[in-house]
């Protein structure tokens, strides 16, 4: 259990209603951890935009409070920004600037004298493996190349905590690497990250806890080992079929040794089973007796979208 000095953020029932009385957040109570990566998880639409932005200053909220790093973001927002980082969806580099001065004018911006901006941006350049792009236009950088620089800017003045709005997103595969290796790196020296993201591998094996939003609530908040064991579940078959696929769930769900739920999800039949020996060639071969055609079949363990299909009926996606 964490003590009141170890909460890096706390939010108190925090609110957030758009015009035409559409709530974004709704009541959100959470407490971030030093040293913690914390993610929010959830669809697009789901609220974790909106939460990180009312953490940022940059969406006011409608009532509720949010406080990071001991200080009240909206009764001190000012001495909040000097507190925070961040790295938002969008590029925000200046274009006017080359590598180097987009590091070199942030530190100036927080109050370093210029040798001390000019040695952190050198080394942060090194640390981000950009150095040899220190000259160079922001428009030549690759769009990996370009998150890991704003990264590089929002930690430059030591923030407490590192706020990342879908880290990853629109990265080939070898980006999201490379820009998890530099986010490992900084956890590791003791950074405090928090996260958005509806991709949950990263949220699975990243994140030291996770909370699962969707409307604004929040549905469930732990680390994901003890979200996954929630379920109950050890194999989660996926099945691909024509015909009627309720009447194949029932059937299933009835047939299948171990079977504890068949449901329809997205025109797929979802089994979840305890145990996995066999279940494969029994449910192509019960299937198959009843006259449906099973067109795909995938076994997995449960995953984070397996929570949050247990907790709201529908897949996590964009």
């Amino acid at each position: 259990m964490s003590s009141q000095q170890d909460d890096v953020i706390q939010t108190v029932d925090l609110t957030k209603v758009y015009p035409g009385e559409i709530t974004a957040v709704d009541g959100l109570n959470l407490t971030v951890t030093r040293g913690e990566i914390f993610g929010l998880l959830g669809p697009n639409g789901a609220g974790k935009t909106t939460t990180a932005g009312m953490l940022t200053t940059r969406v006011r909220p409608t009532r509720g409070r949010c406080v990071v790093g001991g200080v009240d973001v909206w009764e001190h927002p000012a001495r909040a920004k000097a507190l925070i980082g961040v790295v938002p969806q969008s590029n925000t580099l200046d274009r006017s600037l080359s590598v180097w001065e987009n590091l070199y004018f942030h530190g100036r911006f927080f109050g370093f004298d210029a040798k001390k901006s000019k040695a952190e941006a050198t080394r942060l350049l090194e640390q981000f493996r950009l150095i040899d792009r220190r000259d160079a236009s922001v428009l030549a950088l690759s769009g990996g190349m370009a998150q890991r620089l704003m990264v590089a800017r929002a930690i430059m003045h030591r923030p407490s905590v590192l706020f990342l709005d879908e880290p990853t997103a629109g990265l080939d595969p070898q980006s999201r690497i490379a820009m998890w290796d530099i986010l490992d790196e900084l956890h590791r020296e003791g950074q405090t990250i928090m996260l958005t993201t509806h991709y949950m591998e990263e949220a699975d094996e990243f994140c030291s806890r996770v909370a699962v939003i969707d409307h604004g609530k929040i549905l469930a908040l732990d680390t994901p080992t003890n979200l996954k064991a929630s379920t109950g579940i050890d194999t989660l078959v996926t099945i691909t079929a024509e015909g009627d696929l309720e009447a194949l769930a029932s059937l299933l769900h009835a047939g299948i040794v171990g079977a504890t739920n068949a449901e329809v999800v997205d025109r797929k039949v979802l089994l979840e089973v305890k145990g996995s020996q066999g279940v494969l060639p029994a449910v192509v071969q019960l299937a198959d007796d009843r006259g449906f055609l099973v067109t795909d079949l995938r076994i997995n363990e449960p995953t984070l979208e397996t929570v949050f299909i247990k907790l709201t009926g529908k897949d996590l996606r964009e």
